[in-house]
């Protein structure tokens, strides 16, 4: 009778599918040049029947790559971008319990910017371009 259990608890696991990802890697530009810092995330796009895991990059040099095995399930998405300078800075002290530290980042150029994108459903290249605020 144990036994009986323990394959019917292997089959319900069966059942259960990978959401398949796609990598999706590109150029990120604000006011016609790259952005040196930033974020990306990436959500379905619930409102448009789009349901899964979302996913996220980081923008250096004007340039984003999600992890490989973490993109996209494509379709409709909302994008929420954020963009920084790139020129660390010290933040004074008591921003962050009393103690300076240093924003890797630097100065904020814009964000979050949403913007909705029908994405590929395959690994690809996807530019974005940031509308100057």
């Amino acid at each position: 009778m144990a036994i009986a259990a323990v394959i019917a608890g292997s089959v319900v696991g069966c059942g259960r599918h990978a959401v398949e990802r796609f990598d999706l890697a590109g150029t990120v530009t604000y006011d016609g040049k790259p952005v040196p810092k930033g974020y990306i995330v990436f959500r379905p796009d619930g409102s448009a029947g789009n349901h899964g895991p979302g996913a996220q990059a980081d923008i250096r040099d004007g340039k984003y790559a999600t992890l490989p095995g973490r993109g996209t399930i494509g379709g409709p998405h909302e994008i929420q971008l954020f963009g920084f300078d790139g020129k660390a800075y010290e933040t004074p002290a008591g921003i962050s319990g009393g103690r300076p530290t240093m924003n890797q980042m630097g100065a904020r150029l814009f964000g979050p910017v949403m913007m909705k994108s029908d994405l590929p459903k395959l690994h690809a290249t996807f530019d974005l371009v940031v509308p100057k605020q």
